[in-house]
């Protein structure tokens, strides 16, 4: 019989379809959650003992090892911190010959690089390999609001919807480039982690200035309900490399970060991040865009 994954294919005695999870962070816990709770017979396996009690109780599977964790199911789900711990554990070469003929879904964070190369190895030892990348927290996942992006053989994906379904929430397949999900993760969380450093750093502007977290923070929302539109019309200037400056030009931009600076510096706050912005608005100024939209640093970032 096939090791593929299909609804009617169990490695258990139940004739239930079947799931290894390996890694039992809080992510790796809430897909074995999802996978127990959408009724797969689910078999679990952590570097680190003592992190399965939960899900053991709820039904899952304990597998002594890797190897047998793997052996256990069609499919395996690997999430750990990063592509050095999947390596660690994959390959390992029990682990990478039970795995010949099965399929691996990584849904660990690393590089789109990184990504690829986990692909080649896959495929150069008999193992069918989708990537992806898990862009909601852990208490969306088996909700409608999880999101997933994958990427790799279309076929495959699409093979596997039944069990990736039953994670919940949205399922995007990004194309056969198997680094594609996690470049599209790298460029999301570099928006994410960089708005949040510059929502930290207003909050101590707040602060110093006798503003509360709490004070600031509705207002805080209604700036951030700002970015959604402006997502969307600075995507088709970048596209189409136009950068409108209509209505804020960049030298209206750097003129207000400045501002931020100067208040900032007054209360001995760290500038560093606002005045980076800053710096590349300037730099743009210079090359003679300053009449261009503030989005127009993306191509001055990205110049060589």
């Amino acid at each position: 019989m096939s090791a593929s994954y299909s609804t009617s294919h169990s490695s258990g005695h139940s004739g239930r379809p079947s799931v290894t999870v390996l890694g039992l962070g809080p992510m790796g816990r809430a897909l074995a959650g999802a996978f127990l709770a959408a009724g797969l017979r689910t078999t679990v396996w952590n570097r680190t003992p003592g992190r399965d009690r939960d899900l053991l109780e709820r039904g899952a599977v304990g597998a002594p090892g890797a190897a047998q964790a793997v052996a256990a199911s069609a499919v395996t789900v690997v999430c750990v911190v990063d592509y050095d711990a999947v390596d660690a554990v994959l390959r390992q070469d029990d682990v990478t010959g039970a795995l010949d003929g099965r399929t691996v879904v990584n849904l660990t964070a690393d590089t789109p690089d990184r990504a690829r190369a986990t692909a080649d190895w896959a495929v150069a030892h008999g193992i069918r390999y989708l990537d992806g990348a898990i862009m909601t927290p852990t208490n969306t996942i088996g909700t409608p609001d999880a999101v997933f992006l994958h990427s790799g053989p279309e076929s495959l994906y699409h093979e596997l919807r039944p069990v990736l379904e039953t994670l919940g929430g949205s399922h995007t397949h990004l194309g056969e480039d198997t680094g594609r999900a996690a470049a599209y993760d790298i460029a999301l969380l570099d928006i994410f982690w960089t708005a949040m450093a510059g929502y930290a750093h207003a909050l101590a502007v707040a602060r110093a200035e006798g503003i509360t977290a709490r004070e600031l923070a509705p207002f805080a929302q209604g700036i951030g309900a700002i970015l959604p539109p402006v997502f969307e019309e600075t995507a088709a200037d970048v596209d189409s490399g136009t950068y409108s400056g209509e209505g804020n030009p960049i030298t209206s931009a750097a003129s207000s970060m400045a501002h931020v600076v100067h208040v900032s510096e007054s209360h001995g706050i760290d500038a560093s991040v606002i005045r980076t912005a800053e710096g590349l608005a300037r730099r743009a100024i210079g090359l003679g865009h300053g009449t261009d939209g503030f989005i127009r640093v993306a191509e001055v970032i990205g110049r060589h």
